[in-house]
């Protein structure tokens, strides 16, 4: 695969592309390096999947088949050694929608719902819009990187009317891998305290040289059957468009109570194209993806050296996962509004904007490096040209 080809996609009803005037608020042309999906194509084999389907004609009701859910279990058993039974499948049309039936199954209004800040944002509306509450420990930032404070843990997950904990491993947006002591202290404050967890792990197959995914629900019996996991090839294969997630749980009790909510929903299954390029993405993808992965770091490493070349006070989280970088900002002095409004209206280039993860994320911005090295570059000069003006305004005053 060709990662550095670069591909048109305004005008193909990119919320990436063709929506900037609307999201940063600008005429203005602005280089998008936000919202989590990629600028490359995704394996040959899907889109040769989805042709013949395509070349096919028809597209009726369509079930998800034992073969789709079995290369579902072989890719976790082959990818991540995790021997997950077919029973516990189930398919939801995105890892979003699923945060939202969790909490529906498992909480009642006025309960909360244990979080770790700063993360993804819909953490925090999936609880909010279905009536419950956020409760929030914040990690821990260190001269070592991002860690968990498992005290503070203890004494919210301790808290009597929190009853679900939304992990997100990997991390999104500070690039944490957990490894198996971290997740192993976490699956047993929630055990000692009845709290069940549910694993965002849709970033799990973006692991970058070095690192190692662990499924929470893999540690131990008791830990799977506390675990509900969330995943989709989605952001492994720039697929989020089919709307194709899947939802994994050991326990009968979860399963009957998210199915419920399936039922009041109206959920019975997957759209075609998406349930094909699930299947083909996990066929025939593994190594398109052992690329992309050298192909990310390779760009992550390029945004580092040029931050330190340039001596630009902007510092970058080291990354372990994930295409997102997680840059530190807060050495310019600006307000949020401030800092949105240097790279919007000085830079042109869009973020997804720190405070919108939570505490912890104020004087932050989230980067995507999953495009062409081209644009990634382009990213740069936009970020010297923010700080240009903003230097010359300071001499200025």
């Amino acid at each position: 695969m060709d990662f550095n080809q670069k591909i048109e996609r305004k005008e193909t009803y990119s919320v990436k592309w063709d929506r900037t005037e609307a999201v940063f608020n600008t005429k203005e042309q602005i280089l998008p390096m936000w919202v989590a999906d990629m600028d490359f194509r995704p394996p040959e084999g899907v889109l040769n999947a989805l042709k013949e389907r395509l070349d096919h004609g028809i597209f009726g009701y369509t079930y998800v088949a034992d073969d789709v859910t079995d290369t579902v279990r072989n890719w976790l058993m082959h990818r991540h050694g995790w021997d997950v039974e077919r029973g516990w499948i189930s398919y939801s049309t995105g890892v979003v929608p699923s945060l939202g039936k969790t909490v529906l199954a498992f909480t009642d209004p006025g309960d909360k719902v244990l979080i770790q800040s700063p993360v993804y944002p819909p953490f925090f509306s999936m609880v909010k819009e279905n009536g419950r509450e956020v409760e929030n420990c914040q990690l821990e930032e260190t001269s070592e990187g991002y860690c968990i404070d498992f005290t503070a843990f203890e004494e919210a997950a301790a808290k009597p009317d929190v009853k679900l904990f939304f992990l997100c491993s990997p991390h999104n947006p500070v690039g944490r891998v957990w490894t198996k002591d971290e997740l192993t202290q976490l699956a047993d404050i929630c055990l000692a305290h009845k709290v069940i967890i549910v694993a965002d792990e849709i970033h799990s197959d973006l692991i970058l040289e070095g690192y190692s995914h662990i499924p929470m629900a893999s540690l131990s019996e008791d830990i799977s059957h506390q675990t509900v996991t969330l995943s989709a090839p989605s952001k492994t294969f720039n697929l989020a468009g089919m709307q194709a997630s899947f939802v994994i749980a050991a326990n009968p009790d979860h399963r009957k109570k998210l199915g419920a909510v399936d039922k009041q929903q109206g959920h019975f299954t997957l759209n075609t194209m998406g349930i094909l390029a699930m299947k083909a993405a996990y066929d025939h993808g593994e190594d398109w993806l052992n690329e992309l992965n050298d192909y990310i770091k390779a760009n992550a490493d390029f945004v580092a050296d040029e931050l330190e070349r340039l001596e630009l006070p902007i510092h970058l989280a080291r990354l372990e996962a994930t295409y997102l970088l997680w840059l530190d900002c807060r050495e310019l002095g600006l307000t949020d509004k401030e800092l949105e409004k240097l790279f919007i209206n000085a830079g042109k280039i869009g973020f997804n904007w720190g405070h919108t993860f939570g505490a912890g994320g104020e004087g932050f911005v989230r980067m995507n490096v999953a495009c062409p090295r081209e644009t990634v570059e382009k990213g740069i000069q936009r970020i010297q040209q923010a700080m240009a003006s903003l230097e010359a305004a300071s001499t200025n005053e």
